[in-house]
């Protein structure tokens, strides 16, 4: 059973200097501002050239009402193909399930030609780059965060907010200006924010569902609830 909190934001009158035009929400193909992910974008660039090894913009409809907040691109992933969720396991359940739920269509086949295509929803990062071990140093998301909250603010239409782990969920909740004592995560958690909810769902890892720590039926039941409750 999903916990429903109701949070007010601990910033509501602060004033956002992140970009908030459609063009600027992204980083740019070398962006400079954390150099561990720098130096480790320069080493996979000199080795895997025909790979993307950039940062990975965000993928869907501006004006849908869903966003979906990842961790990070996985490093034979989305930091491959230069779409997120494509190319590894966490792809797979991530867009069968949203193709059930009505939130893509077409067939998912692990790379960004395939033409699948969202619907009412988007999908973006906590941080835009790949980080070593696939763990970003928390420098690393404070550094990424302005371009997450570019991202909410570009998407007028937006309602429903999908974190996908622990770090997501915290880094939405700051940029949300969110007081993260009255929003903790726990899958299948339900924060009412004002103008969003904030859905929480531990992360589709092939690590967390080889583990059971996540099962598709636990990540399908977050999406039935984003679905219900947008109907």
């Amino acid at each position: 059973m999903a916990t429903i909190s109701t949070i007010k934001s601990a910033s509501a009158d602060r004033t956002s200097t992140a970009p908030t035009s459609p063009l600027l929400a992204e980083p740019g193909r070398d962006c400079p501002f954390c150099p561990r992910l720098v130096a480790f974008r320069e080493t996979n660039r000199a080795r895997e050239p025909q790979w993307f090894n950039a940062p990975v913009p965000g993928f869907g409809d501006r004006n849908g009402r869903l966003v979906i907040v990842g961790l990070a691109p996985g490093l034979q992933g989305a930091n491959r193909t230069g779409r997120p969720f494509t190319g590894d396991y966490a792809g797979d359940l991530l867009y069968a399930t949203l193709i059930e739920y009505g939130f893509a269509k077409g067939v998912y086949q692990a790379r960004p030609d395939d033409g699948m295509t969202l619907v009412d929803c988007r999908i973006a990062n906590a941080v835009h780059c790949v980080p070593p071990q696939n763990k970003p140093l928390p420098a690393e998301i404070t550094s990424c965060r302005p371009f997450l909250l570019a991202a909410i603010e570009s998407m007028p239409k937006l309602k429903a907010i999908v974190a996908l782990g622990r770090i997501a969920h915290e880094s939405t909740v700051k940029a949300l200006g969110l007081r993260a004592v009255a929003a903790p995560f726990a899958h299948g958690a339900v924060h009412e924010t004002g103008r969003f909810r904030l859905y929480d769902s531990y992360h589709c890892s092939r690590y967390n569902t080889n583990t059971r720590v996540l099962t598709p039926d636990m990540f399908r039941s977050v999406f039935a609830k984003v679905r219900a409750d947008l109907s």
